[in-house]
């Protein structure tokens, strides 16, 4: 693997796939999309005509058993997120995988499992950590400017933008918008604290709108759409507290009667504090406040993590986003739907 082409297996052939994954493997140097797997075939097979896919299947259990395939790429929804990295797992092949890792945390900890049993390279597709304004932050963290950060704060906020098909569905989606987009907003925003360990959260979650049928905008719709129902949260808040003493506020929501909310994070450290979306630093200079924009390029995030990923296969090394890291995510993600259920502060 480390001098020859590496071959990728896609497992999913819906939105993510095409519009992100397969795009960024193409862009990487020796490496091949060798085959590409979906429940529906016809999709799958459409997808790799387009692409020159030469293997296609339907089955993701055949698909990691071929010897073109040295890893795979998980697109599929989040119910399928286990079985496909158990199979891949069990298989030698090495994993990266969308988000959220798991439906929860039982899931998430047989995932791991079988990760560190089988001694493969999991990465998950924590995709907000490859922005360039994410780079920056993270750079300056690790470089000691921020001092201790000791709070941050994240949102994602949409007012209509509920996404139609499986998203909505508790059985194949775990849950709605904190489970969705929430995931982005927090993992980043712990990733610039610096990953301390969860210990508890307080959160709550409101389903009061529902399928909405606002005029004049436009929704995501899932390739899989038919038999459509609203089964999960609109909105959720809350407060996560780390062992370090640290903590975290979250607000997000797919439907909301509220201004849209670009996603951003937040961290607040001794030394000084910083923001993405807009990318800002807020400090001292010579005992005066400084306001600071760092200048970076766009970069296409996609990108930049499927070459992280394709590098830590070929130097045998971690990725910044471990199935650790996935694990503590997800028990965060499942710690509020806990604590909204049962109306109190859960420890974990």
């Amino acid at each position: 693997m480390n001098k020859g082409k590496i071959g990728i297996g896609i497992i999913g052939a819906g939105n993510i796939a095409q519009n992100a994954h397969i795009p960024a493997f193409l862009k990487q140097d020796n490496v091949a999309v060798t085959a590409i797997s979906d429940i529906n075939l016809e999709r799958a097979r459409d997808v790799a005509q387009k692409h020159g896919i030469e293997q296609v299947v339907k089955d993701f259990n055949e698909l990691v058993l071929l010897d073109e395939v040295d890893a795979v790429s998980i697109c599929t929804g989040n119910s399928v997120h286990e079985s496909a990295t158990l199979a891949a797992a069990n298989a030698g092949k090495h994993i990266l995988c969308e988000k959220p890792m798991a439906m929860n945390v039982a899931e998430a900890e047989s995932m791991l499992k079988a990760v560190k049993e089988n001694g493969v390279t999991f990465m998950m597709g924590f995709v907000n950590r490859f922005r360039a304004d994410s780079k920056v932050i993270a750079d300056l963290k690790d470089a000691g400017k921020f001092g201790e950060v000791y709070y941050g704060k994240c949102a994602w906020m949409r007012r209509r933008g509920t996404p139609l098909g499986w998203f909505t569905n508790l059985a194949k989606s775990g849950g709605g918008p904190v489970i969705d987009i929430g995931v982005h907003a927090i993992d980043l925003t712990w990733y610039f604290m610096g990953r301390p360990k969860p210990v508890s959260v307080s959160a709550v979650t409101y389903d009061k709108i529902g399928n909405y049928k606002t005029k004049g905008i436009g929704r995501w719709v899932a390739l899989d759409a038919e038999d459509i129902v609203f089964e999960t949260e609109d909105s959720a808040a809350g407060l996560i507290r780390f062992e370090n003493g640290a903590s975290m506020t979250f607000d997000v929501s797919w439907a909301i009667n509220s201004k849209n909310t670009n996603f951003y994070s937040q961290i607040y450290g001794s030394k000084a504090g910083a923001r993405i979306n807009p990318l800002e630093i807020y400090g001292e200079e010579e005992n005066y406040l400084m306001d600071s924009t760092p200048f970076v390029y766009e970069e296409n995030a996609f990108e930049n993590q499927t070459g992280h990923f394709i590098k830590c296969l070929r130097e045998g090394k971690e990725p910044i986003c471990p199935v650790e890291d996935g694990y503590q995510v997800q028990k965060m993600l499942n710690g509020i739907y806990d604590s909204a259920r049962l109306g109190r502060e859960i420890s974990f």
